[in-house]
């Protein structure tokens, strides 16, 4: 079972993702894609089992995931401030995998029903995974 993890910018939301997934589900294969290189590395440190940078490997992480996950943007052409091109949000969302995508109100999209704070948003979103991943195993 491999979950992706896509970010961008800091990386910081994706490496919280990492570091939850790995807490939860020890033995699922987390590849984590940066579009950047500190995004890559926060998510190296986070626990992630895989690791690049780019949009080439967005493209192929896509059609190899069994569940994607990162912030909402990244189904979203031109989001984080321009570092998902058009071919990412694409992959993302052409994808097979199932998605759990976290809601932002970042980057000009406003998400409605969110609150500030993103730690419920997170429990809710492993908790997410943890059903994705039980129904896959049956």
């Amino acid at each position: 079972m491999t979950v992706l993890v896509i970010d961008g910018q800091g990386g910081k939301l994706g490496r919280t993702l990492v570091e939850a997934i790995k807490k939860a589900f020890p033995d699922v294969f987390v590849w984590a894609v940066g579009t950047n290189s500190q995004a890559s590395g926060a998510m190296l440190r986070g626990g992630a089992d895989r690791v690049a940078t780019g949009e080439n490997p967005v493209l192929v992480a896509c059609r190899k995931a069994d569940i994607i996950t990162g912030p909402i943007g990244i189904a979203m052409a031109d989001a984080l401030m321009g570092e998902i091109s058009p071919a990412m949000a694409n992959a993302v969302a052409q994808s097979p995998a199932q998605r759990v995508l976290i809601p932002m109100n970042l980057c000009d999209t406003y998400v409605a029903g969110v609150a500030g704070g993103s730690g419920q948003i997170l429990e809710d979103a492993v908790a997410r995974l943890g059903t994705l991943l039980s129904d896959r195993r049956n």
